[in-house]
């Protein structure tokens, strides 16, 4: 009637917050809750999902996306084509949330060459070449020709030369013998003696000399390498004789008595005492 008021609608309190009558908003844990009468009212979101494969809701989000796919566990982006772990040539796509796959179709009988042997449960083709009939996968050379290799791979046949290894001689040393492919390198010519130095001082195979000490000696060997060996002195005496160029001193031709040499049985006086006579006695 004229002159009176309508009522007014109280609005809520919801944990110490003013809520307008009519709002509505998202707790946490994605509750959706609304001020109605002045009191407030709270349910779970709903979340309609409309495609086979949504991805998890994103952070602070309640329900799943489905502008991506989650398949086996991986996050597939938008258009996203991909093949599956487990499915053989099988091709999957991911369209608004759903994942759509698609398998090869085999024919029956010999595959074609353009699908893998693995995809299809199919035998390959065999392979006709020069009136004789290959599995696939076989390998063989041409007749007279065992420099080339063919393979047969779904009907058809490749060849190529066979391949060679890497040869680390000069060129000079590589040889192609008879019936070879690749060419092999020749041994190395046999030495005709050893280098001592850098001077080109050559010693013939066999040759013994002395590198300047008289207790070492050296052979050229056969393979032009040389071996030194020093010489022992085992023969002792209280007064040798050492003859220069000879390596072990000399106890059998006489003494050695203050820096002179006596024969054997030869006397002489002593230096200490002229008095006294001393004779070289060789034992």
């Amino acid at each position: 009637a004229p002159g009176t008021s309508a009522p007014s609608v109280p609005r809520c309190w919801y944990q110490g917050t003013p809520r307008e009558p009519g709002a509505r908003w998202t707790e946490p844990g994605c509750r959706s809750c609304t001020c109605q009468g002045g009191r407030v009212l709270c349910e779970a979101v709903s979340c309609p999902v409309a495609c086979s494969h949504p991805l998890p809701a994103p952070a602070g989000g309640c329900c799943p996306s489905c502008a991506g796919c989650l398949h086996e566990g991986v996050a597939r982006a938008e258009g996203d084509v991909f093949s599956p772990s487990d499915w053989n040539c099988t091709v999957c796509v991911c369209l608004a949330g759903n994942v759509s796959c698609i398998s090869p179709e085999c024919p029956p009988g010999s595959c074609p060459s353009t699908s893998p042997a693995d995809c299809c449960s199919c035998q390959p083709a065999k392979c006709s070449f020069r009136g004789r009939t290959y599995a696939h996968g076989a390998r063989f050379s041409l007749d007279g020709d065992d420099c080339t290799i063919c393979v047969c791979r779904g009907g058809e046949v490749e060849c190529s030369f066979a391949p060679c290894p890497v040869l680390d001689c000069p060129q000079h040393q590589r040889h192609l013998g008879p019936g070879q492919c690749c060419f092999t390198c020749r041994d190395p010519p046999a030495p005709a003696g050893c280098f001592v130095d850098d001077n080109g001082v050559e010693f013939p195979i066999g040759q013994i000399w002395s590198p300047g000490d008289p207790c070492e000696l050296c052979i050229c060997q056969a393979d032009g390498s040389v071996s030194c060996k020093r010489t022992d002195c085992v023969e002792t005496c209280p007064y040798p004789i050492r003859i220069p160029g000879q390596c072990c001193p000399d106890c059998s031709a006489g003494c050695t008595y203050m820096g002179r040499i006596f024969y054997n049985n030869e006397t002489f006086p002593s230096v200490l005492d002229p008095c006294l006579s001393c004779i070289c006695l060789v034992r």
